[in-house]
C-alpha cells in the first residue's frame, strides 16, 4: 500500500471523495489557473489517486493517479489514447499503468515534492509488479518555439523504440523528430524540459516523435513510457531508498 514520509511531506492513496475533491480542486489551480471548478474527467472513478502533503499543515501540494491496465491488450482504454494511436504497444507483455494528471501546487517549489512522489510511485509499481510506465509529458503553453532545444534533444536522444513508438491521431500535432533541423543547446534544453519527464528520461524513459497541440489544457505533450527493467540499477536503489 502506498504510504511513505520523508522529510516535510507525505504521500498517500486518496481514500474517499472528500480526499478526490481536494485533488481536482488542486488539479484545476495548476492546470488552469482559478479556483471556481474542479478539473474532472470520465477516467476518475477508474483510477487510483495518489496525494502528497505537507505533513506540518496538511496543505495538498501535489497530485497524480494511477490507471492500471493489464497488459497492452487493454491500451485503448487509457487516456493518452485519445490523443496517441497506441496499436503498437498492443503486443507488450505485463502489467502496465498509466500516471496522469500529475501536478504540483504553483506555490511550492521544494524538489522534495518531486522526490517523494516518485518514491510513491515507485512503491505502487514494485507492489502491483508494473512492467511498462507511461503517460503524456506536458510543457506549458502551446508555442512549440520556445522548447526546440529540448525537442531537438528528444529527438537525438529518447525516441521511443520502433516497436512502441506511438503513430499520430490527434488532428494538431508538432512533428519535432521530423521538422526539427537544430542542433540542441544542451543546457538550454534541460532548463526547458519539464521535470517530470527530465526525470522520466533519467530512468530511461522515451518519448513520441510528436507532441500533441492540447489547447484544452494549454500544453504541449509527448507520449511518455519507461519500462521498468530498463532503469539502471543505481538508479532503481535510489528511487527505492525514498520509497523505504
Amino acid at each position: 500500500m502506498v504510504a511513505l514520509a520523508k522529510g516535510r511531506y507525505v504521500a498517500r492513496l486518496a481514500e474517499c471523495e472528500k480526499d478526490i475533491l481536494a485533488a481536482q480542486k488542486l488539479r484545476q489551480v495548476a492546470f488552469h489557473g482559478d479556483e471556481t471548478t474542479i478539473d474532472q474527467d470520465v477516467f476518475d472513478p477508474l483510477c487510483t489517486h495518489i496525494l502528497v502533503e505537507e505533513q506540518s499543515t496538511g496543505a495538498l501540494v501535489c497530485c497524480f493517479r494511477f490507471l492500471p491496465l493489464a497488459g497492452g491488450q487493454d491500451i485503448d482504454r487509457c487516456y493518452s489514447a485519445q490523443f496517441y494511436e497506441l496499436s503498437a504497444l498492443r503486443d507488450f507483455e505485463g502489467p502496465m499503468v498509466e500516471m496522469g494528471r500529475f501536478c504540483i501546487h504553483p506555490a511550492y517549489t521544494d524538489p522534495d515534492i518531486l522526490r517523494v512522489a516518485w518514491g510513491a510511485m515507485t512503491t505502487y509499481v514494485d507492489e502491483n509488479n508494473v512492467e511498462m510506465l507511461f503517460g503524456c509529458s506536458s510543457f506549458n503553453g502551446t508555442e512549440a518555439e520556445q522548447y526546440f532545444d529540448a525537442f531537438a534533444m528528444l529527438r537525438d536522444r529518447h525516441l521511443a523504440p520502433k516497436r512502441w513508438l506511438p503513430k499520430v491521431k490527434a488532428p494538431n500535432v508538432f512533428r519535432f523528430a521530423a521538422r526539427l533541423r537544430i542542433k540542441p543547446d544542451l543546457k538550454l534544453a534541460q532548463r526547458r524540459m519539464p521535470p517530470l519527464l527530465r526525470t522520466y528520461l533519467l530512468m530511461g524513459g522515451w518519448v513520441s516523435d510528436h507532441a500533441v497541440v492540447d489547447r484544452k489544457m494549454n500544453t504541449l505533450h509527448v507520449f511518455t513510457g519507461l519500462e521498468i527493467k530498463a532503469i539502471p540499477p543505481a538508479r532503481k536503489r535510489l528511487l527505492r531508498a525514498i520509497g523505504a
